[in-house]
């Protein structure tokens, strides 16, 4: 006997997290995705505990992603008269939340998100954009662009920061343009450490007008991004014409100490987009249809979580359906109002929270003259220092949701 039926709107991140969460649940979902294939597009994603946790209750799924584990964190100032490491720590996820931060090419993570979903029963339908829903008494009908229509239960709006479940709910509405752009790519080891046989750690390097990040994604090969303020750029994460990239790659930042300069030079391809946040939203849903992930709230990179939030919106949706629904019947609409409501509640605090604070932090990094950039090095190098005990608490706030170790309710 078939489940109920659920249509997921997006097969980036949560789509496919949330379909084997519900299907594992008796659910019977199914994923619609615009795209023609999985998606080729962006540099990594940086696993944290909180989403790590979430993936784990899906059996085996962890060990099919190629990850690399981030075991210090080592951050540098490039600025001319002050040429030095600012701190090393090693992050304290792994003893605080039971798992270490790992970085992950988020192309692979997508695939095998994708084939996961699929071979675990969860059907996904590429080339299929949504354009609109109608709501009904009992169900919910999604219409695509190109004719197609698809009736389920509820819909879930998983569509990323350009959500068309969220304009057809809410309305269009702009994007919020941070002030800031990254340029980024996938460059090979270093010469240094391929010759010691060693993986580099994560980093964090900052001059003058400037901040890059890198950490490893896999046995060979570090994910690097560098923040500037500047003029918009869309978010698109496609690749820079090649001259553009020759232009990258042999210009000022090719000349960055602690290998930085190397990374850009190295780099097989090289992307530039700008990053964007929304204002918070009252509610994520309406009816029978809600909204998670990036579709409800989008985030710049700084913190690392956007992806960990929308696996923290998996594991709390199907918690709430588990303790509202129990037999995993159709719900009604009164019960999905209240299922909807409960679960979006603590959601939108925490997550408009942590919106605010990677803007924070982007303009804590970016900043412009020496003087500015000397005051930031000093608070740079006291937070990584842990001397105040100040960022190991940041990163348990990060992590120890959506559940303690051990403490599913699903």
């Amino acid at each position: 006997m078939a489940g109920t039926k659920v249509i997921l709107a997006g097969g980036g991140v949560a789509g496919p997290v949330l379909g084997m969460l519900l299907k594992l649940k008796g659910y019977d979902p199914i994923i619609y995705e615009r795209l023609d294939a999985p998606s080729d597009m962006g540099l990594s994603l940086a696993l944290q505990a909180n989403g790590l946790k979430v993936l784990n209750l899906i059996p085996g799924l962890v060990d099919k992603i190629p990850m690399h584990e981030l075991a210090e964190l080592v951050q540098y100032s490039a600025l001319p008269d002050d040429e030095r490491e600012l701190a090393r720590m090693r992050p304290p996820q792994k003893e605080v939340a039971g798992y270490s931060m790992n970085g992950v090419r988020r192309p692979v993570m997508l695939r095998v998100l994708i084939e996961e979903a699929e071979a675990r029963g969860v059907p996904v339908v590429f080339g299929h954009q949504l354009v609109g829903f109608e709501q009904h008494a009992e169900s919910v009908t999604a219409r695509f662009a190109n004719g197609a229509t698809d009736t389920g239960s509820f819909l879930v709006g998983c569509d990323g920061l350009h959500s068309d479940t969220r304009k057809t709910l809410f309305g269009e509405e702009a994007v919020s343009f941070t002030g800031l752009t990254q340029t980024g790519g996938i460059s090979p080891y270093p010469e240094t450490f391929r010759a010691k046989g060693e993986a580099p750690p994560g980093f964090n390097i900052y001059g003058d007008g400037m901040h890059m990040v890198g950490y490893p994604v896999n046995d060979n090969e570090i994910s690097w991004a560098i923040t500037r303020r500047e003029g918009e750029a869309k978010e698109t994460w496609r690749a820079m014409d090649e001259e553009r990239q020759k232009e990258f790659r042999e210009g000022p930042y090719s000349r960055l100490p602690f290998w930085g300069g190397e990374l850009v030079r190295t780099a097989a391809r090289i992307i530039k987009y700008g990053l964007y946040d929304r204002p918070e939203l009252p509610t994520w849903h309406k009816g029978r249809v809600v909204l998670i992930g990036d579709a409800a709230h989008p985030t710049s990179p700084h913190l690392g979580q956007g992806a960990n939030q929308a696996m923290e919106d998996c594991y709390h949706l199907t918690r709430l359906l588990l303790a509202h629904n129990p037999s995993g019947a159709p719900p009604s609409t009164a019960l999905l109002e209240t299922i909807f409501t409960e679960f979006e509640g603590p959601r939108i605090a925490r997550t408009s929270e942590l919106v605010k604070g990677a803007r924070q932090q982007g303009e804590l990094r970016v900043v412009d003259g020496a003087e500015a950039c000397k005051k930031r090095n000093e608070v740079i190098a006291e937070m990584y220092s842990g001397s105040d005990g100040g960022l190991v608490a940041q990163f348990v706030h990060l992590v120890e949701n959506p559940f303690k170790a051990g403490e599913s309710e699903i």
